[in-house]
């Protein structure tokens, strides 16, 4: 198990207090609710905090439907479905201990890869790679896309599309040839072998980190992205491409663009933008390496980092 000290050596942005406010909201995603030793209770007053709610439909006819393994069962008049205090959390389906998936959590923050992940909390390598997935897609879920508004600092950046994890004997055919590690991209420049991360970040630190298309970004990728998820008001700040200037006029948006050779527009910049895509080049080459199939389900938990670390 690391130390406390490991992990701030890990993490070296973090103070102890930010690290642990890190762990508690994670382990707060994963339970609805803050970590205490009646859980069970504190995960059915978070679940029913605004009334008996199904979590299958939303029907708030619910009704109680006995025990299983001292876990309190409901069923749904709505949707018949039955459901626990845990259903649609990390802990649903699944016998590992609470401390377990606490402790993966913090190998997820570290960055360790599914199997060093796997050595510390003593579990095999398939379920190391199921309990991060699992985790991330509850993050995902209780982050959302986000909104942005105020001054919002817009751009893109690119990374390798990548095919692995998947294989032959499910049926997938490789659609180019492999290649080998450190030659990723054979054509120069932009283009269909890279995925497009767009991203925008207003001065609240509200973070936009999607994945919107292959190749160079257009101002309908940009609209169907942003397209509710920023205020009206907003000023946004970008570079000089042309797809930003189309995005703007259609939204209606007040535009600062940072022209080429310059750093910025008197008080509008896209700084804290490309601090923020450097950050995640570095938090993803943690892993050594990830699938474009699963690559969104590692931004909420890149965004949940960058929240803390400034």
């Amino acid at each position: 198990m690391p130390s406390v000290g490991t992990l701030k050596t890990d993490i070296k942005t973090l103070s102890e207090f930010a690290l642990q406010d890190l762990f508690d909201f994670i382990g707060e995603i994963m339970t609805l609710n803050s970590l205490t030793r009646n859980l069970p209770k504190d995960c059915r007053e978070s679940r029913f905090a605004k009334g008996e709610v199904c979590p299958h439909c939303n029907s708030t006819h619910v009704v109680k439907n006995g025990k299983l393994n001292d876990k309190q069962r409901y069923k749904c008049r709505g949707c018949n479905k039955t459901f626990n205090d845990f259903t649609k959390s990390a802990l649903a389906c699944t016998k590992l201990s609470l401390e377990k998936w606490i402790e993966y959590a913090k190998c997820m923050v570290i960055g360790y890869s599914i199997r060093k992940s796997a050595e510390i909390v003593d579990v095999g390598v398939k379920t190391s790679f199921y309990m991060r997935h699992k985790i991330l897609d509850c993050i995902g879920t209780f982050m959302g896309t986000g909104h942005v508004d105020g001054v919002v600092e817009m751009d893109e950046t690119f990374v390798a599309e990548s095919f692995k994890g998947n294989h032959k004997k499910s049926g997938f055919l490789m659609p180019r040839h492999s290649r080998k590690r450190g030659k990723e991209i054979k054509k120069r420049g932009i283009s269909n072998e890279q995925i497009c991360v767009a991203t925008a970040i207003d001065r609240n630190n509200n973070i936009i980190l999607e994945i919107v298309c292959k190749g160079r970004v257009g101002y309908r990728d940009l609209e169907r992205l942003y397209g509710g998820h920023i205020d009206n008001d907003s000023i946004i700040c970008t570079d000089s491409h042309k797809s930003y200037i189309r995005f703007g006029r259609n939204l209606n948006l007040d535009h600062k663009r940072i022209m080429r050779d310059h750093y910025k527009n008197g008080i509008y910049h896209i700084n804290h933008v490309n601090s923020l895509h450097s950050q995640f080049k570095k938090w993803m080459g943690k892993f050594n390496g990830v699938s474009t199939k699963f690559l969104a389900n590692y931004h909420s938990l890149v965004q949940v980092v960058t929240v803390f670390q400034r």
